[in-house]
């Protein structure tokens, strides 16, 4: 659970994740992920469910989604990438977007787009089980499970892989599975823990 103090300030949180809340706050849903029309007109081609609201007040709010972890990554005019599912709440400086994944998103289910974060403050995302923050270097590409993936920051570069080899590990009805290649210089956050995929399960 994540306890956010507020002094009048605001924060921007996924539809239904305030769980409890002292003193006095508002809510005011935001359309389109708070991207304005162009931003709701967006989701709406993509396919991308993310409804946000902005909560704002006085005293201490708490947000919640399914007694998953949280994981508060501090942003410094970096961008972040991570599945909307994931994305529990922000600072109201961070502005939120749509970013083209192409066939990395459908591997994981989550479609062709994903969020972006960026700007300067604080971002909570959830994940099943503590999330592990793995570096990516130059030559020392990353190979991750698409249902393991949270999200990534830095210059990375994506792409869909073949799992050559893991058919002997799965057996022959297991199909091949699909991993998504991460080069570049980079962090990636996995969680301990996968979600069903186009690509198998791994």
């Amino acid at each position: 659970m994540l306890a956010v103090d507020m002094a009048g300030d605001s924060v921007k949180a996924r539809n239904g994740t305030m769980v409890a809340y002292t003193g006095q706050m508002n809510f005011k849903k935001m359309s389109g992920g708070g991207d304005g029309l162009r931003g709701m007109v967006t989701r709406r081609l993509t396919g991308e469910q993310m409804e946000v609201m902005e909560v704002k007040g006085q005293g201490t709010c708490y947000f919640a989604d399914k007694a998953t972890e949280v994981n508060l990554v501090r942003l410094n005019g970096e961008t972040l990438y991570v599945e909307s599912e994931n994305l529990l709440c922000t600072e109201a400086t961070l502005h939120t977007g749509t970013s083209f994944t192409g066939l990395n998103g459908m591997a994981s289910g989550n479609g062709l787009f994903t969020t972006k974060v960026e700007g300067h403050g604080w971002a909570a995302l959830t994940s099943k089980g503590p999330a592990i923050i793995l570096r990516v270097s130059q030559g020392m590409p990353l190979r991750v499970d698409p249902g393991a993936y949270v999200a990534h920051t830095g210059n990375l570069n994506r792409s869909l892989k073949s799992g050559a080899g893991w058919t002997t590990i799965i057996g022959e009805g297991g199909g091949e599975a699909m991993q998504v290649e991460f080069a570049g210089e980079g962090l990636v956050y996995v969680q301990p823990s996968e979600k069903m995929t186009f690509g198998g399960d791994v």
